[in-house]
């Protein structure tokens, strides 16, 4: 059997996991002025295309709200690497956390814009995304090796 221990660093780990809950809270609250803005009503998540084509507003609606959908798709699998990779790795993973978070940050930015393509500078963001699948695969790793 092994003793798993949760190394004092760990807190960097969850501070990590805490601003990346706060970003989705900071996106929820821009698809809702731009929601207003455009005056898009509930429950439609998205402007309907030839409203979108006309109407600029109607058009940065759907690319927040895009930005924000994407980044809720994502925070699953992203929280769930960062707290496994953390437990072995604390320091690194949440270095590679706030980078993911970071490359979320300038996608949401450039997506919100308007000018979808812009969404790529947060490209960044995959070079902690993939640290974190290394961190915590090589922590499972070492716990199923014992």
């Amino acid at each position: 059997m092994v003793a798993l221990i949760v190394p004092s660093e760990y807190g960097y780990v969850l501070g990590v996991a805490g601003l990346g809950a706060f970003h989705l809270v900071s996106l929820g609250m821009k698809v809702g002025k731009a929601r207003k803005a455009a005056q898009i009503p509930y429950p439609y998540v998205y402007a309907e295309k030839a409203e979108a084509e006309k109407d600029p507003l109607k058009h940065v609606f759907n690319c927040v709200q895009r930005a924000h959908q994407n980044t809720l798709e994502m925070f699953p699998v992203y929280t769930t690497f960062l707290l496994i990779g953390g437990l072995k790795y604390p320091e690194i993973s949440a270095g590679a956390g706030v980078v993911y978070l970071l490359g979320r940050v300038l996608y949401a930015s450039g997506y919100s814009s308007g000018s979808p393509e812009k969404r790529t500078r947060g490209a960044i963001g995959y070079l902690g995304f993939l640290t974190l699948i290394g961190t915590s695969s090589l922590t499972v790793y070492n716990l199923l090796k014992n």
